[in-house]
């Protein structure tokens, strides 16, 4: 077996989820490409696809194939215009060579939210409805199914349904994950297994932004340094700078520059206390204050969320307010507890994981740099006062230059826009 690791964040091996829903129960299985790339700091999806969206497409197919699917689709931001015309002829291109198989792929569409991307909401996207996470996991109940789960109305039977009520198990995977599966095939599982460690085997595509020299994705061995990556990429911090955190997007603890060395693999990243994600790297370096940082993921988390469970709607709104009432100087000790308290329960009942990224984010933060929470606390005025926008990529150009997405200042909670 090559070893292949889903590379959308979890790292879940490829082939015991192949199997899974393979072997799952149901009249109809379908395959789900996620391209609806939304983690801040993240830009490796969208390079893949205008590098070479045909290997995502035969990864796409082989799946389908695999799973003996009835349909494949590929969810994708309507704002990805220049990957989603992309993606659209590729497929074109490769059903009209035969080079597709014969099951239908399907280009659809989405929203800006960022829990468009996750697994269960896309799949509520797919079907035609905003991006509201499920109960249950695509394995458990996947696309247009019939039978009923927790807290949800099940689909119509189709025309001519007859028999059980079925739960359709899908195979939901990410655009890298699907790139590598062709090229696997072509050269074999061992030839994977020479790049990388025994147990996170292959490369990886990575993404460094924020107080870096420039942004950069690439692709890399797994196991290469955190700091080799930060500097192959990036460039490095700029000079008389020193890196002081690095965030694998907004979903994991922050790491600090004695983590530097840790080497990208995922059992690595865990044991240095934080996580290797989607590999998407948000640089900071000693000018930057933690506890703005602080404030700014978790309004980002706050906005985002979709407010199906209350706990952790309320739960990082509250953060929020208090984090911003720390960060402008007229906090005292009563907010760092409210936060505290809020952090333990936010994630009491959800349905994604946006919750448990607030937890670990500013859960991590409050503990690595104490310090700046007190000097908030004793100060008027922040220490290192600077204005930092939530990196939210919207594209990265040849020469390096990033674009984050301005608007995500005006997003309010009911993922409306404030007028400017």
């Amino acid at each position: 077996m090559s070893g292949l690791r889903g590379r959308g964040g979890a790292g879940f091996p490829t082939g015991s989820k192949w199997a899974t829903v393979r072997g799952g129960t149901g009249t109809h299985k379908y395959v789900v490409c996620n391209a609806a790339e939304g983690e801040p700091g993240t830009f490796k999806d969208r390079s893949i696809l205008r590098a070479n969206p045909y290997q995502v497409v035969e990864g796409i197919a082989i799946a389908a194939e695999a799973m003996g699917a009835r349909d494949a689709f590929v969810a994708i931001k309507e704002r990805f215009a220049p990957e989603r015309e992309l993606i659209t002829l590729a497929i074109e291109d490769m059903q009209a060579a035969g080079l597709a198989g014969d099951i239908p792929i399907t280009v659809v569409s989405g929203p800006d939210e960022y829990l468009f991307g996750e697994e269960k909401a896309l799949l509520e996207v797919v079907e035609g409805r905003p991006p509201l996470p499920r109960m249950l996991p695509p394995f458990e109940h996947g696309l247009f199914a019939t039978a009923p789960q927790l807290g949800w109305e099940a689909n119509e039977p189709e025309p001519g349904h007859q028999g059980l009520h079925q739960s359709n198990p899908t195979l939901v995977n990410n655009v890298e994950t699907l790139a590598n599966v062709a090229h696997i095939l072509a050269n074999g599982a061992e030839w994977f297994r020479r790049f990388g460690t025994r147990q996170s085997p292959g490369s990886i595509v990575c993404t460094v932004v924020g107080d870096v020299r420039r942004s950069g994705v690439g692709e890399v061995e797994m196991g290469t340094s955190l700091a080799d990556v930060i500097e192959r990429l990036g460039g490095g911090v700029w000079p008389g700078r020193r890196v002081k955190a690095v965030f694998s997007g907004v979903a994991n603890p922050v790491l600090t520059a004695a983590a530097l060395a840790t080497p990208l693999t995922y059992e690595d990243m865990r044991a240095a206390g934080s996580g290797l994600g989607a590999a998407g790297f948000i640089v900071y370096d000693d000018t930057a204050c933690m506890v703005e940082v602080a404030r700014a993921f978790s309004r980002f988390l706050y906005v985002e969320s979709c407010g199906q469970c209350p706990a952790c709607k309320l739960g990082s709104g509250e953060v929020t307010d208090h984090l911003e009432r720390i960060e402008s100087g007229a906090g005292t000790d009563a907010d760092v507890q409210v936060v505290g308290a809020r952090l333990r329960t936010v994630t009491d009942g959800n349905r994604c994981y946006l919750p448990v990224e607030e937890q670990l984010v500013v859960g991590s933060l409050l503990r690595t740099f104490a310090e700046e929470f007190a000097a908030h606390l004793e100060g008027a005025t922040c220490p290192s006062p600077r204005d930092l926008v939530t990196p939210k990529v919207v594209d990265i150009t040849a020469d390096g230059q990033v674009v984050y997405d301005e608007r995500q200042r005006a997003k309010q909670p009911d993922w409306s826009y404030a007028e400017p």
